[in-house]
């Protein structure tokens, strides 16, 4: 599929593609803001074949930064989970990609499922303005929300009873701190999805949702995973 000249002015006005990437999802970006890689960048340079322009990346390490280049003007292409927080200023497509999101304790907790933690005196450290952040501020009725650079960093200053984060770095955190455990099942399915802003063409947003369902159809978004090492995630099932 390639672009029509009116998706490409709409997209790429600047004659330039440029895709915000967040470098603090390991899962779906990794390298360095001047040499990055991972699914995101593999979509993002896949669009810019398709709309006949060179891609410029813009690497943040937080969602929230990510989302604001974008809304701000300085991209215009982003890579976030669907959450109803954002979908006032963000046009997604379906999700490209479905990532998983934990809790950690002390070893000694008694928490042991991710129902036990909604009640009061417990405090969950979570990344400010991530993807579970927005869906535990949305969903937690008892317990308290600590926001941080990182749900870790806040769960261990501030001695909290929960941290919250996607699996694969909180999987390795756990197994790093003898002190600390992962509880196994999910709270949450994170869905990872291409976005862009509101005020873009109806067709625009078509175009992109239409590559993103070729690209998971074709095997181009398995084959990215693997490449990045991110077996763990798993590709979204068609729209």
């Amino acid at each position: 599929m390639i672009a029509s000249a009116d998706v490409r002015q709409d997209l790429a006005p600047t004659g330039v593609l440029r895709a915000s990437i967040n470098l603090g999802n390991p899962v779906l970006a990794q390298g360095t803001p001047d040499a990055p890689s991972g699914v995101t960048v593999d979509i993002a340079r896949e669009v810019g074949v398709r709309l006949g322009v060179a891609v410029e990346f813009v690497c943040f390490d937080a969602a929230r930064k990510s989302l604001e280049a974008m809304t701000t003007g300085r991209a215009d292409l982003c890579f976030l989970a669907v959450e109803p927080a954002r979908e006032s200023e963000v046009a997604f497509t379906a999700p490209y990609v479905v990532i998983e999101a934990v809790y950690a304790v002390p070893v000694n907790s008694s928490i042991t499922t991710p129902d036990d933690v909604d009640q009061p005196g417990v405090r969950v450290g979570v990344k400010r303005g991530s993807a579970y952040d927005l869906f535990l501020s949305r969903t937690l009725r008892h317990a308290e929300i600590v926001r941080g650079d990182e749900g870790v960093e806040a769960f261990r200053v501030h001695g909290l009873e929960v941290a919250a984060g996607i699996r694969q770095p909180m999987k390795e955190y756990a197994a790093a701190d003898p002190g600390v455990r992962l509880i196994d099942a999910a709270f949450m399915q994170i869905q990872q999805a291409v976005g862009t802003r509101r005020d873009r063409q109806p067709h625009t947003v078509r175009f992109l949702r239409d590559i993103v369902e070729e690209l998971k159809a074709d095997g181009f978004v398995a084959e990215a995973l693997r490449r990045s090492g991110r077996l763990d995630a798993a590709v979204a099932p068609a729209a």
